[in-house]
């Protein structure tokens, strides 16, 4: 899951001349970079974590300034991938530890990732910046998870990193990450099952799936105007 534990043999070739170019052009106009430049949507989860939409690498450069030593990547790391690529590089040259963990916000996470969501939080060192693309949904999750399972917030407090100050839309598609843990809560109401033995003894991500309504109008804003992935 740690980038830095690749084996040498599976190190990405550095980004040159033409190369680079293409990557800065993917991330600045093909991933929204330019919004981004203006407005990261960085806010404090709570002690060192923060969650963010994707950071530029001036945006790491002012981290790892301001003491940050890990970055937690929810979006995947793809070896063809050019943001990805120039993501690594600069947290390699940075010195900032970067951990991949890629998730998906429009569908119930397979029952592994989730356990690896729950567990990822053993690897972390802080000051932690976690990102997805635009830091609504993914992170929200993630946000989520942290309060609940590291600090014990009660689940339904803990969603408030779902809301709509961070640009989480829950009548869209995004709304089966609540749906997801609104249905632990009840079941931890009825039974007081922590979150972890939920996910693995009777979590079924096809069941949710299936039994999950969203609005059509709120998903046409998640896919088509806010392009989320």
């Amino acid at each position: 899951m740690t980038d830095a534990s690749l084996p040498e043999s599976q190190a990405l070739p550095r980004l040159e001349g033409p190369e680079r170019w293409r990557a800065w052009w993917h991330l600045m106009a093909q991933d929204h970079g330019f919004i981004r430049s203006i407005y990261l949507n960085k806010h404090l989860v709570r002690d060192d974590l923060w969650r963010a939409a994707q950071p530029s690498p001036w945006h790491l450069e002012r981290l790892a300034k301001a003491g940050f030593r890990t970055v937690l990547n929810l979006r995947g790391s793809e070896r063809d991938n050019y943001r990805y690529r120039l993501e690594r590089e600069t947290c390699e040259r940075l010195g900032l530890k970067l951990i991949s963990l890629p998730i998906r916000s429009r569908r119930p996470l397979k029952r592994e990732v989730m356990i690896d969501a729950i567990n990822v939080w053993d690897q972390i060192e802080g000051p932690t910046l976690m990102h997805c693309k635009s830091g609504a949904d993914r992170t929200g999750l993630m946000s989520t998870l942290y309060l609940h399972v590291k600090h014990g917030v009660p689940m339904r407090e803990a969603m408030g990193e779902l809301s709509l100050r961070y640009g989480h839309l829950r009548q869209g598609k995004t709304g089966i990450v609540d749906y997801v843990f609104e249905t632990f809560a009840d079941r931890h109401d009825e039974t007081g099952i922590t979150f972890r033995d939920w996910v693995e003894t009777e979590y079924d991500p096809d069941s949710l799936k299936a039994s999950f309504r969203d609005q059509w109008f709120a998903s046409l804003i998640v896919d088509k105007v806010l392009r989320r992935e």
